[in-house]
């Protein structure tokens, strides 16, 4: 018997087209190699972006949202925001949309790609990036407006300082949010048998926002996983025998650490916007955004993506990377119980990059080796599931 399964996806602005046509090919190819075809998956295209505003006067459709929390799932190319009005950012009005809480994060080197870095094969770590909260609420007002002398006022209320000429946002960091966030990287690292997970904050500045949260990761885990977990405080006193031990990091010197000591590091779960910068500096030393899957999760959907941008003046040239929206796929091909099918996805594109095998972005870091285009780099990873 087959069975069938309904994934919507987002082609994407730029090179999402091209890349999407090919990944959704590379993926229907591992699922039917693993499952010898008694999985079939069934394609649903949705729209946003450009092409939901050019067809539908819209930037992100009512019904793109219903369908993904219809079926649960998506995979989505990069997306165009509107310049100067209209929604910040529709990635972040995705997330928020669908209270896709945590953003994950995968990084690790693929042997023959070009580093920047002497050991890249030493970092290997997830990144969990709280999603919905931070800077990326989007609270803000502009300088000299009605809203921010208001604010302003209060501020003065209540015995701080500010100058008269500034803009104002708002940082918001919740009880709620935070834990959860730290609850979904615990699960992460008992699942996968992890050896740690890393709160990284700026609690030492921010003391009721980041340092709250600091403070509830470690509230989560010795209260709700106090048989997995033990804090790296009381390694002294406690056997860290099979636990996951629970550490925590300044975000600035977590920077440090990742270039000096990555092995050390296995998840980290970060405010909204620490995770943001510390997700693309960890993918700068593997060969950067091209190689970076990533996924958006909440309790009811989840939204796997590339998470570069549309790269406008690549687009119909056939020469984007798939890699990121592949691997993403990889997630997604995990995420719905299709392990296997993950794997040997990975895996394939691990081979075809060790064999030199790489698109113009990478190959130009410094591998001694001719580019292949979009669609051959597709094929190569083709034949290696095969």
């Amino acid at each position: 018997m087959t069975s069938n399964i309904t994934v919507p996806f987002i082609s994407g602005d730029g090179i999402g087209p091209e890349i999407m046509s090919v990944s959704k090919q590379v993926i229907d190819a591992a699922v039917n190699e693993t499952t010898r075809g008694s999985v079939h998956l069934t394609w649903v295209e949705l729209f946003a972006g450009e092409t939901a505003h050019a067809r539908l006067g819209e930037w992100l459709p009512a019904e793109t949202l219903s369908s993904i929390r219809e079926h649960g799932v998506a995979l989505k190319g990069p997306l165009t925001t509107p310049v100067g009005s209209g929604i910040r950012s529709l990635n972040v009005a995705m997330r928020q949309a669908l209270d896709l809480y945590a953003n994950v994060r995968p990084v690790r080197h693929f042997s023959g790609v070009p580093s920047p870095v002497r050991e890249p094969y030493k970092m290997n770590m997830v990144i969990f990036r709280e999603n919905t909260e931070d800077v990326y609420r989007g609270i803000e007002w502009r300088r000299g407006s009605a809203e921010a002398k208001s604010v302003l006022s209060l501020a003065a209320s209540l015995g701080a300082t500010i100058s008269e000429d500034s803009g104002i946002g708002l940082k918001p960091i919740s009880e709620h949010a935070s834990k959860r966030l730290v609850r979904a990287a615990i699960r992460y690292a008992v699942r996968r048998h992890l050896p740690s997970v890393t709160i990284v904050h700026k609690g030492n500045i921010m003391k009721f926002t980041e340092g709250a949260f600091r403070d509830w990761g470690y509230e989560v885990a010795r209260m709700e996983f106090p048989d997995e977990c033990v804090a790296e405080s009381e390694i002294a006193s406690r056997s860290a025998s099979g636990k996951i031990v629970i550490k925590d990091r300044i975000a600035d010197n977590m920077f440090q650490q990742i270039l000096t000591r990555p092995e050390e590091y296995s998840v980290l779960a970060a405010p909204n916007l620490n995770g943001d910068f510390l997700s693309d500096a960890c993918a700068a030393q593997v060969g950067g955004l091209g190689l970076a899957p990533g996924a958006n999760i909440g309790d009811m959907a989840a939204v796997f993506e590339a998470v570069h941008g549309t790269a406008a003046k690549y687009a119909g040239r056939g020469i984007a990377n798939p890699c990121s929206l592949m691997l993403s796929g990889a997630m997604m091909l995990d995420h719905i119980g299709l392990g296997q099918a993950s794997s040997a996805l990975v895996s394939a594109i691990e081979a075809t990059l060790a064999d030199g095998v790489m698109t113009q972005d990478l190959a130009r870091l410094g591998a001694d080796v001719a580019s292949v285009g979009t669609t051959a780099f597709a094929d190569e990873v083709i034949r290696r599931l095969a």
